[in-house]
């Protein structure tokens, strides 16, 4: 009979590698950012002339929900130009207790040395869920309007009534852009109820020809790239997914959307953060300055 012949070996074919993870970032940035050129950036602001004569200050409005940093936005702001940290704006860690620090209706100077910059904040209580918690809706449309009285107290379960509000109003007190502040680590848990008062601010301020922006903050833990190296910003395709979802959330759009990163356990003040803050800042108060030219040229349309 037959020989007994080997079975021959069929090879296994060598398996294939691992495909690659998706990269994190985008080959070059998608903005550009004035990276070392803090000096020129407040030089800019700090030289600023606003449109209007008239009018000594442009008011800057901050709303947002408990806990995203409004305070600390107009302290970073106020940083920047003392070069060194400040607390002009009294800041906690209110997202914790899940309530807000800020409960009166005050407005905040910007310093440079000796002399006050043509631009001033109002910082509001925390927008909260439900209907008797945070800022009433109505309380930051009168603040808008520049109606709200300084140190105003306010109450989550009713708007400031008319005693409580000025009966006259000057151009100083009206509002000239609107800034919502957003945490990036934090848009994504946002209530339903918080992104309807939102809206429903938006859509007064739209009606009163006031134009918004996003801060969107707490960028260093939303991504872990921008944690280790500030200006990977606009390389991060996690801090352009977390812009476009405040985009979709508020309706803003994402050339109006600022990321920053707060000062908050820093002690001294560093060149990558403040440029962040005052390109955000710049842009903030030229919006702001086209709106007191369009009612220099034409109040009756705003």
């Amino acid at each position: 009979m037959g020989g007994s012949g080997s079975t021959p070996q069929i090879e296994k074919p060598a398996p294939s590698p691992a495909p690659a993870p998706p990269s994190l970032e985008f080959d070059k940035p998608w903005r550009d950012t004035p990276w070392g050129q803090k000096e020129n950036l407040e030089k800019n602001l700090r030289e600023l002339k606003l449109s209007d004569p008239k009018v000594k200050y442009i008011r800057i409005l901050l709303t947002g929900e408990v806990g995203a940093g409004k305070s600390s936005f107009i302290n970073s702001v106020s940083s920047a130009f003392q070069r060194r940290i400040t607390t002009d704006a009294l800041a906690d860690n209110a997202g914790a207790a899940g309530m807000s620090f800020t409960k009166t209706y005050d407005t905040y100077y910007i310093r440079n040395g000796e002399s006050v910059l043509p631009f001033v904040f109002n910082d509001i209580m925390g927008l909260e869920s439900g209907e008797s918690h945070g800022a009433h809706p109505d309380d930051i449309i009168k603040a808008l309007e520049g109606l709200l009285k300084e140190g105003h107290n306010f109450n989550p379960i009713a708007s400031a009534k008319k005693d409580d509000c000025k009966s006259e109003t000057s151009l100083e007190d009206l509002t000239y852009c609107l800034v919502y502040v957003i945490a990036a680590n934090k848009i994504s848990m946002m209530t339903h109820d918080v992104i309807k008062k939102m809206r429903y601010i938006r859509e007064k301020a739209s009606s009163l020809g006031i134009s918004q922006v996003i801060i969107m903050t707490m960028v260093d833990e939303a991504c872990p790239l921008v944690r280790k190296d500030l200006q990977k910003i606009y390389t991060s395709k996690k801090i352009k997914e977390k812009m476009q979802e405040c985009s979709n959330s508020i309706g803003v759009p994402v050339s109006y959307i600022f990321p920053v990163k707060n000062y908050h356990e820093e002690m001294d003040t560093q060149n990558d953060m403040d440029v962040l803050t005052l390109r955000a800042l710049t842009r903030i108060v030229e919006i702001a300055d086209d709106m007191l030219n369009k009612r220099k040229n034409d109040p009756k349309k705003c």
